[in-house]
Protein backbone atom coordinates (compact mmCIF):
# COMPACT_ATOMS: atom_id res chain seq x y z
CA UNK A 1 0.00 0.00 0.00
CA UNK A 2 0.98 3.52 -1.05
CA UNK A 3 1.64 6.06 2.39
CA UNK A 4 1.65 9.51 2.02
CA UNK A 5 4.44 10.66 4.04
CA UNK A 6 6.22 14.07 4.09
CA UNK A 7 4.10 15.24 0.51
CA UNK A 8 5.30 12.06 -1.06
CA UNK A 9 3.61 8.79 -1.93
CA UNK A 10 6.34 6.04 -0.77
CA UNK A 11 5.83 2.30 -0.96
CA UNK A 12 8.57 -0.22 -0.46
CA UNK A 13 8.99 -3.71 -3.06
CA UNK A 14 11.09 -6.50 -1.97
CA UNK A 15 11.91 -9.16 -4.48
CA UNK A 16 13.05 -12.28 -4.72
CA UNK A 17 16.82 -11.28 -6.05
CA UNK A 18 18.57 -8.16 -7.52
CA UNK A 19 17.76 -9.23 -11.30
CA UNK A 20 13.84 -9.34 -10.63
CA UNK A 21 14.37 -5.57 -8.51
CA UNK A 22 16.34 -4.15 -11.25
CA UNK A 23 13.61 -5.92 -14.08
CA UNK A 24 10.96 -4.04 -12.22
CA UNK A 25 12.78 -0.77 -11.82
CA UNK A 26 13.52 -1.09 -15.83
CA UNK A 27 9.97 -1.49 -16.30
CA UNK A 28 8.77 1.52 -14.17
CA UNK A 29 11.55 3.32 -16.29
CA UNK A 30 9.84 2.73 -19.49
CA UNK A 31 6.54 3.92 -17.94
CA UNK A 32 7.72 6.85 -16.19
CA UNK A 33 9.44 8.12 -18.77
CA UNK A 34 5.81 7.52 -21.54
CA UNK A 35 4.56 9.70 -18.82
CA UNK A 36 7.06 12.39 -18.54
CA UNK A 37 6.65 12.08 -14.57
CA UNK A 38 10.16 10.49 -13.16
CA UNK A 39 9.78 8.79 -9.44
CA UNK A 40 12.65 8.90 -7.01
CA UNK A 41 14.15 5.54 -5.93
CA UNK A 42 16.83 3.29 -4.69
CA UNK A 43 17.47 -0.18 -4.71
CA UNK A 44 19.53 -2.41 -2.67
CA UNK A 45 20.21 -6.00 -3.64
CA UNK A 46 16.41 -6.91 -3.64
CA UNK A 47 14.80 -3.93 -2.12
CA UNK A 48 13.36 -0.78 -4.14
CA UNK A 49 11.70 2.10 -2.44
CA UNK A 50 10.33 4.53 -4.80
CA UNK A 51 8.83 7.97 -3.48
CA UNK A 52 6.22 9.80 -5.73
CA UNK A 53 5.93 13.83 -5.65
CA UNK A 54 5.62 16.31 -8.49
CA UNK A 55 8.69 18.28 -8.33
CA UNK A 56 7.17 21.02 -11.28
CA UNK A 57 4.48 21.79 -8.81
CA UNK A 58 6.21 22.79 -5.47
CA UNK A 59 7.15 19.11 -4.55
CA UNK A 60 3.88 17.98 -3.49
CA UNK A 61 1.94 14.70 -3.97
CA UNK A 62 -0.42 16.03 -7.20
CA UNK A 63 -2.60 13.40 -9.65
CA UNK A 64 0.32 12.45 -11.61
CA UNK A 65 1.90 10.72 -8.50
CA UNK A 66 -1.54 8.61 -8.09
CA UNK A 67 -1.73 7.85 -12.00
CA UNK A 68 1.42 6.13 -11.96
CA UNK A 69 1.46 4.80 -8.37
CA UNK A 70 -1.63 2.76 -10.13
CA UNK A 71 0.54 1.54 -13.33
CA UNK A 72 3.42 0.83 -10.65
CA UNK A 73 1.05 -1.01 -8.97
CA UNK A 74 -0.26 -2.71 -11.97
CA UNK A 75 3.52 -4.19 -13.13
CA UNK A 76 3.73 -6.03 -9.29
CA UNK A 77 -0.06 -7.43 -10.42
CA UNK A 78 1.23 -9.26 -13.46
Amino acid sequence: MWQKINDKLYKKFEFKNFVDAFSFITKVALIAEKMNHHPNWSNVYNIVEISLNTHDAGDIVTEKDYELAKAIDKLMAE
